[in-house]
């Protein structure tokens, strides 16, 4: 079970550098119901979730560098690459912060996962932290793979 709250960060901190990082690249080859493959690093991983916005099923599963080629060709929409930093935070808590590249530059997220809904309820964001967006599947990374972007054409 994944229990999360998602925010817009509206102001990073002032130290964002010195917290880990790594380069996510992740495809979803179906979105009803959510079928992802990612990279990170040297890891592959195929990832089911099932509805819900604030608690859903997550199973993940281990590819090879191989499979995780296949399998991202037959992605369905925009592939996810984004810059994600892990911020230690109160209660033993973890933020990941994700940064996104284009074409959702501009874009940055903040998720913190939790062990119960009550622990995700009783959660006091930073003050760097901007709307929740937890209740909307606008800002699912599922959602993001199906955006359409105008055609750049030239004048």
């Amino acid at each position: 079970m994944e229990i999360e709250r998602k925010f817009l960060i509206k102001q990073l901190p002032e130290d964002l550098e010195t917290y880990p990082s790594q380069i996510l690249e992740q495809a979803y080859l179906c979105t009803e119901p959510v079928v992802r493959v990612r990279q990170s690093d040297d890891e592959y991983t195929l990832t089911y979730k099932s509805k819900g916005l604030m608690s859903r099923e997550e199973y993940n599963l281990p590819l090879t560098a191989e499979s995780y080629t296949h399998l991202k060709k037959k992605a369905d929409g925009n592939i996810i690459k984004k810059r994600r930093y892990r911020i230690p935070w109160e209660g033993g808590l973890t933020i990941e912060l994700d940064i996104f590249s284009p074409p959702f530059q501009g874009l940055i997220l903040g998720e913190v996962e939790f062990i119960s809904e009550e622990q995700a309820k009783a959660f006091l964001p930073p003050d760097w932290f901007g709307e929740e967006v937890t209740w909307s599947t606008e800002y699912h990374n599922s959602t993001l793979s199906q955006k359409r972007f105008p055609e750049h054409t030239e004048c």
